[in-house]
């Protein structure tokens, strides 16, 4: 199901989010350590209201039928693509196994113990397996990461590839695509290299959520319920817009005299304090009691001075996210558009990285 895939040809990145459709699809140079990745492809198309609810697709036609307006405004001809299902969908658990075991007994010992790891009947999810490496406290096993969801939640995503003439050659986890494309962007070359922990901050429609990384994986992760939809709903009462127009003003930041004090400067405000609140939760429950940095990722990221703000009220260096930091463009790519979107296109890109991933799978 996860995909754990090692083919090394290009697909489709796209993230489903409540929202909009993200596309990117890109193509690889191996042996080019300067930009080893090209942006060939790339197109975000608004998904009607309540076509996707709480992250899961309420409407697949609506959903197949916004992918194939995406991938005609991209252009592409590509039809594999991989695409992700929220972490609250998932059940993952690390469970040791014997290293000489074979990939095929590895998979018949899984299906054996899986009912141990999974509250559903087993003929109701989908379930996939990565080996980790090999287990600290015994060097004759290895641990196993098992990744399972309802078959439900990835069926409905297939179901709306289909409508697109797509097929779902990678399913992955959302987190996973996101460690993926922060794996790229803090990579040797970035600011932040140095950097063993990592807030990451996905500011979605209707949720926040925290990844922390450390040593380049994820280790928490956590969502609260605010985001980039309260900035809209407040812009569409005060000022009397439609969701299209208030959606629009925002991002060319022309919606009225009184925005910036009366609205735009107390949303930023509270999604600080949110963030605060999040790293509080992360070290209250585990052994750190600080990040080297924050990251901000999604929409609202790109919001002005936004990350200046969260550093000043939280202490620490704040960035916004570009996957795209460190790739040059097709022709065909509008730079100003790409990078204006470029924050809330972590998820795409970590999931378009995985047809040039030989050495990992779905973590």
């Amino acid at each position: 199901m996860f995909g754990f895939s090692r083919k090394n040809n290009a697909i489709l990145g796209i993230d489903i989010s409540s929202t909009a459709i993200k596309l990117i699809e890109l193509s690889h140079t191996p042996g080019s350590a300067k930009t080893p990745y090209r942006v060939e492809y790339f197109a975000i198309e608004p998904l009607p209201p309540n076509a996707v609810v709480e992250k899961k697709i309420a409407d697949s036609d609506a959903v197949g039928q916004c992918l194939l307006k995406t991938i005609t405004k991209a252009r592409t001809k590509t039809k594999r693509a991989a695409i992700a299902v929220a972490g609250s969908a998932v059940i993952t658990k690390t469970i040791p196994m014997l290293a000489s075991l074979s990939d095929a007994e590895m998979e018949s010992q899984i299906q054996i113990e899986a009912d141990q790891y999974i509250p559903y009947p087993l003929e109701e999810v989908m379930l996939d397996f990565s080996i980790i490496g090999s287990s600290a406290n015994n060097p004759g096993m290895v641990d196993v990461l098992l990744a399972a969801s309802r078959r439900e939640n990835v069926d409905d995503r297939i179901a709306a590839l289909d409508i697109a003439g797509l097929t779902a050659v990678v399913v992955d986890v959302e987190a996973y695509a996101m460690e993926n494309a922060c794996s790229l962007l803090l990579g040797t070359n970035h600011p932040a290299a140095g950097a063993q922990t990592v807030a990451v901050v996905d500011i979605g429609a209707a949720t926040t959520t925290l990844h922390i990384l450390n040593h380049g994986q994820i280790i928490y992760t956590r969502e609260q319920n605010f985001g980039g939809q309260q900035l809209k709903d407040e812009v569409q009462r005060r000022y009397g817009l439609s969701r299209e127009e208030a959606t629009q003003k925002i991002l060319e930041g022309k919606v009225a005299e009184t925005y910036e004090l009366d609205v735009l400067n107390p949303f930023k405000e509270a999604l600080s304090q949110q963030i605060g609140r999040a790293l509080q939760f992360f070290y209250s429950g585990s052994t750190f009691n600080h990040v080297d940095q924050i990251l901000l990722a999604g929409g609202p990221a790109n919001l002005d001075r936004l990350n200046v703000l969260v550093e000043e009220r939280l202490k620490l260096p704040t960035t916004v996210a570009n996957p795209f930091s460190q790739m040059s463009l097709a022709p065909r790519i509008s730079d100003q558009e790409l990078m204006r979107d470029a924050p809330s296109m972590m998820i795409a890109v970590g999931l378009a990285l995985r047809g040039f991933d030989e050495q990992r799978g779905s973590n």
